[in-house]
């Protein structure tokens, strides 16, 4: 079986130690990792530049994995990407990584679930950043997308959790996607 392609989510300053670790995994196949200094770069240029460059390193990708952190639901970008992979038809699934250590060593406060900020119309492919919905036809996208919080406090399980599931997580998200207009 081929390694899906991932494209992974995170707030970069808080998790990306953490993201290292969960890509490093190595169970899906996920987007190059960024240096601080490239990231840096981008910024730079504006929001149009890191629209392209988040737009381009998610094509060809079948799933966005959230790795959902403290901060992870109020980052501007975090956002911009559920809601362009949901718009492009992605799987879109998210995983609690506030028990992973950082590079310092700590663990981090569980955030909130970014999906809450979404609500996705059942009929056609539209997705708009709002909690509740506007009317029947509409559903917050917790309701579809799935979020993971490994059920242990010590870092290693944690990642042991992940890697076990992480393939099947992947795979269900797409399905569930797949059950929507895109």
């Amino acid at each position: 079986m081929t390694k899906r392609q991932v494209f992974y989510s995170f707030h970069f300053k808080n998790d990306s130690w953490r993201a290292g670790q969960v890509r490093n995994i190595g169970v899906v196949e996920g987007n190059t990792p960024v240096s601080s200094n490239d990231w840096e770069e981008v910024k730079r240029k504006g929001d149009d530049s890191i629209k392209r460059w988040i737009d381009t390193h998610m094509d060809y990708r079948s799933c966005v994995i959230v790795l959902i952190g403290s901060d992870t639901a109020s980052r501007k970008w975090c956002r911009y990407e559920i809601k362009h992979a949901w718009k492009e038809g992605k799987g879109v699934v998210g995983i609690y990584v506030h028990n992973l250590k950082n590079i310092d060593g700590e663990q981090d406060i569980k955030g909130d679930n970014p999906f809450k900020l979404f609500c996705v119309d059942k009929t056609f492919n539209y997705i708009v950043e709002h909690k509740h919905p506007a009317d029947s036809n509409e559903i917050n996208l917790s309701e579809i997308c799935k979020t993971y919080d490994p059920p242990y406090k010590i870092s290693t399980n944690v990642y042991d959790y992940i890697k076990e599931h992480l393939n099947d997580w992947v795979e269900e998200a797409i399905r569930i996607r797949n059950q929507y207009p895109k």
